[in-house]
C-alpha cells in the first residue's frame, strides 16, 4: 500500500484487523415445563475476550466457567447454553455477551409453556344446597397460555352450561342434583377434568302406582308408593291411621326408592285407606291408598262405529273377583252442529249380571236398539258386587250408521277416556243416576 504524508512518500504493510462477530443469530424460544432446552451462542474470532451469559443483571457463565449454582444450567460445545429440567422461573430473556469495550451482544427470548393446573373450591367436591337455593362450583385455572375452562353436567347427553372459573346454580330443583364436571385446556398436555357431585337436599316426595286397589277375600293386594327424598326419608305404612307393622300376612319391601306393602290372603278388616307416610329434616309426606273389593271400573271393547243404522252392540269388561250383582249403563244422543254438542236425556238401562266368570274379568255385551240414524252416542257404566259399587266408567262415544254425517274410528277414539270430557259430564252422570234411584 502507498502512504502519501506530504512531502514523504512510503511504503508500508498495514495488517487488516478481523474482530469477533456471532455466528449464531438471536430467536425466541417456546419450551415446555420439564423440557431440556439448548440456547445456542456460536462466536468466531473472540480471541482472548471473554464470553458472559446473562440473565437480566444476573451473571450466568464467564468463559468456561459456571457462575450459577443451578446445576440444570451447562456449556455444550463450546458456548451453547443448556437448561435442563425448565420451569415457569426460567422463562425471559438470556444474553449472550462479549466483554469488550462494544459491548456486543445476542438476545434469546424464552417463554415456558405450562400445562393446565385447577385449584376446585369446594375443595372436597362436594357441595349441597336446599332446593330453591342456590351453589357456586369453582374452578381456578393457571398456565401458559391461559387455559379455558368449560362445564359440563354428567349426564346422557353431557350438556354444556358454560365457560369461566364459576359455575353458579339457582333455585335449585331435584333434578339438579348430580355430578358436575369443569374441563380445563390450553393445547399444553392433555386436558384436565375436575368433577364435583351437587346434592340437593328436599322434603319428601311421593306418587303412587294406584290410588285404589282392586283386590278379593282369600287373594292378595300389593301397594307401592315411590318416595323421593333427600336426605333420605324414614317411610312407614299405617291403615286407618294405625301404624302397621310386619306380620305373617303382612311384609313390607324397599327396593330403591320403591316402597311396597304386600297383604297376603287378603281378609274383610283388610279392606280401608292406607297410608304411605315418608319423612326427612325437611319435612314430611304423604299419599292414601285404598285397598277394596269393589269392582274396577269398565273398559269398553266395542268398536266406536256401530255396524247397523239403529243398533249398536256394547261390550266391555269389569274387574271383580266376587261375582257381580248388577250392573248399570247410561246413554244418550249427542246432537251435532258445527259449533257446539247438544246431548239429549240420559237413558237408563240395568243389565242383568252375567254368569260367574270363574276368573277376575267379568265380559259383558248388550245391544241397544231403536237408535237413531247416523247419530251419536255417548255411554257410561257402574257394576256392583257384594262390597259396592264401583267408580263410573269413562265417557265412551260411539256413531250408527247412515245420515249426512259421515264420522271415522279416528274422529271417535281420543275421546273414549277424554279426562275433560269426564270432570265436564261427570255431576250429570251422577245427577241422573241419583234422580233415577230416588224416583
Amino acid at each position: 500500500m502507498l502512504i502519501s504524508t506530504g512531502r514523504k512518500v512510503f511504503f508500508g504493510l498495514i495488517k487488516k484487523y478481523d474482530g469477533p462477530r456471532f455466528l449464531s443469530r438471536g430467536h425466541s424460544f417456546r419450551t415446555v415445563v420439564g423440557d431440556t432446552l439448548l440456547l445456542p451462542c456460536q462466536v468466531q474470532n473472540l480471541g482472548s475476550l471473554v464470553l458472559l451469559w446473562r440473565r437480566g443483571p444476573a451473571v450466568l457463565t464467564a468463559a468456561s466457567l459456571m457462575v450459577t449454582r443451578d446445576e440444570r444450567f451447562r456449556l455444550v460445545d463450546g458456548y451453547n447454553l443448556q437448561i435442563t429440567d425448565v420451569g415457569p422461573q426460567d422463562a425471559g430473556d438470556y444474553v449472550c455477551q462479549i466483554s469488550d469495550r462494544v459491548a456486543r451482544d445476542q438476545v434469546h427470548t424464552v417463554e415456558v409453556l405450562v400445562p393446565p393446573s385447577v385449584r376446585a373450591s369446594p375443595e372436597s367436591r362436594h357441595a349441597s344446597a336446599r332446593r330453591g337455593g342456590a351453589a357456586v362450583l369453582e374452578c381456578r385455572a393457571s398456565g401458559n397460555p391461559v387455559p379455558s375452562v368449560t362445564w359440563h353436567k354428567l349426564n346422557e347427553s353431557n350438556t354444556r352450561l358454560g365457560e369461566g372459573a364459576q359455575l353458579q346454580l339457582s333455585r335449585l330443583e331435584r333434578q339438579h342434583s348430580g355430578k358436575y364436571a369443569c374441563t380445563v385446556d390450553n393445547g399444553v398436555g392433555p386436558p384436565i377434568v375436575t368433577e364435583f357431585q351437587l346434592q340437593v337436599l328436599y322434603p319428601p316426595e311421593i306418587t303412587v302406582e294406584r290410588s285404589w286397589v282392586h283386590t278379593g277375600e282369600g287373594f292378595r293386594a300389593e301397594l307401592l308408593c315411590t318416595v323421593l327424598a333427600d336426605p333420605p326419608a324414614e317411610v312407614l305404612w299405617y291403615q286407618n291411621s294405625f301404624p302397621l307393622s310386619a306380620s305373617e300376612r303382612v311384609t313390607m319391601s324397599v327396593r330403591g326408592n320403591n316402597h311396597t306393602l304386600l297383604i297376603a290372603n287378603v281378609q274383610p278388616e283388610d279392606f280401608g285407606n292406607f297410608t304411605c307416610v315418608a319423612d326427612n329434616s325437611l319435612g314430611r309426606a304423604r299419599q292414601h291408598v285404598e285397598v277394596s273389593g269393589r269392582p274396577g271400573a269398565a273398559r269398553f271393547t266395542s268398536p266406536p262405529i256401530a255396524r247397523s243404522r239403529n243398533s249398536y252392540t256394547l261390550s266391555f269388561s269389569v274387574d271383580s273377583y266376587p261375582p257381580l250383582d248388577e250392573l248399570r249403563l247410561l246413554y244418550r244422543q249427542l246432537a251435532i252442529n258445527e259449533s257446539f254438542q247438544q246431548p239429549g236425556r240420559w237413558h237408563d238401562v240395568v243389565i242383568p249380571a252375567p254368569e260367574p266368570a270363574g276368573s277376575l274379568t267379568h265380559r259383558v255385551t248388550h245391544e241397544l236398539k231403536g237408535l237413531e240414524t247416523g247419530a251419536m252416542y255417548e255411554a257410561i257404566v257402574q257394576a256392583k258386587n257384594r262390597y259396592g259399587w264401583n267408580e263410573v266408567s269413562d265417557i265412551f262415544q260411539f256413531h250408527t250408521l247412515g245420515g249426512s254425517h259421515s264420522v271415522h274410528a279416528d274422529e271417535l277414539s281420543p275421546m273414549f277416556s277424554t279426562a275433560v270430557a269426564r270432570r265436564l259430564t261427570i255431576s250429570t252422570i251422577l245427577l241422573a243416576l241419583y234422580t233415577h234411584l230416588l224416583g
